[in-house]
């Protein structure tokens, strides 16, 4: 067996348990964000792990730079969000815990860039290795992470009410000014 397939297996192994562990209360429960999400990671993480072995080839091609470029963004979306849910979401403990809806930085234009930043990194990470299977997984995983807003969204709804639809108009789900 190559090193790479060892690593792969580890890799495999070791992130889904890692996402079992921190999903296993909502694995039962199909109305929850966390169920859709751990999917989205599954994928995501199954995406990265058959992209592995081609992940540093032909690193200055066209494709490769959108890759990076998408990678990137992904990384800062994240940093930024996180950010600001935890100076502005006064969370409870974890970070998903809010109480208060925070809607200024990145969160004035978008609703979840925490979940644009999945995505981002789920398209980057297809295009590592733009064949068909790479094509599925990014569009399985994108799909995951748009049910998990939604469903999230309807939780945020009991949670903080008028305030949040209201919030809802003025803001676009995933990409500013579009969807």
């Amino acid at each position: 067996m190559s090193i790479i397939k060892i690593i792969q297996i580890a890799l495999l192994a070791c992130g889904s348990l890692a996402f079992i562990i921190y999903s296993w209360r909502y694995l039962t429960n199909p109305r929850v964000h966390g169920f859709y999400r751990f999917f989205g990671w599954e994928v995501s993480l199954l995406l990265v792990i058959f992209n592995l072995p081609v992940w540093f080839n032909d690193p200055f091609a066209p494709i490769q730079i959108v890759s990076w470029v998408l990678l990137i963004l992904s990384i800062i979306l994240a940093m930024v969000g996180f950010i600001l849910l935890g100076k502005r979401g006064k969370p409870r403990g974890s970070f998903e815990d809010t109480t208060t809806i925070v809607s200024t930085g990145l969160y004035r234009y978008i609703r979840h860039p925490l979940y644009a930043s999945l995505i981002l990194f789920t398209l980057g990470t297809g295009l590592k290795n733009p064949d068909l299977l790479s094509l599925v997984l990014t569009l399985a995983a994108t799909l995951f992470y748009y049910l998990t807003a939604k469903v999230e969204e309807e939780e945020i709804l009991v949670k903080f009410g008028e305030n949040y639809r209201e919030y809802m108009k003025r803001t676009k789900l995933f990409i500013p000014f579009i969807f």
